[in-house]
């Protein structure tokens, strides 16, 4: 497991947040030394701690995962909403009778 990527994540998106690594701990109930040796990638949080830090942060489990997870049926409707939203109209229905003649075809 990359423990540095996850932990380098951890500590960018708190300070994103403004958060400091005192002020994190205490919203995940652990202590801050804890959470540094998290964010310096000499620990790996248990599950419920880092669900913790999901929400905390207010972050999806698959960004701070990225390098550790293959790609994934969530990460690929995350890339389609992406392309969706940046699609023109005409561009959305052309996509939506591709996609249904797709799925009809498969019947």
């Amino acid at each position: 497991m990359e423990e540095k990527g996850l932990g380098k994540r951890i500590n960018m998106v708190r300070k994103d947040r403004g958060f400091t690594a005192d002020k994190l701990s205490e919203l995940c109930n652990i202590n801050a030394t804890y959470l540094r040796q998290i964010e310096g990638g000499t620990k790996i949080p248990s599950l419920p701690v880092f669900v913790d830090i999901c929400n905390a942060l207010k972050i999806s489990s698959d960004y701070l995962l990225q390098d550790m997870l293959v790609e994934n049926e969530v990460s690929t409707i995350r890339k389609l909403a992406e392309l969706w939203k940046n699609a023109s109209p005409s561009e959305q229905e052309i996509a939506t009778a591709m996609i249904c003649a797709v799925l009809e075809r498969s019947k």
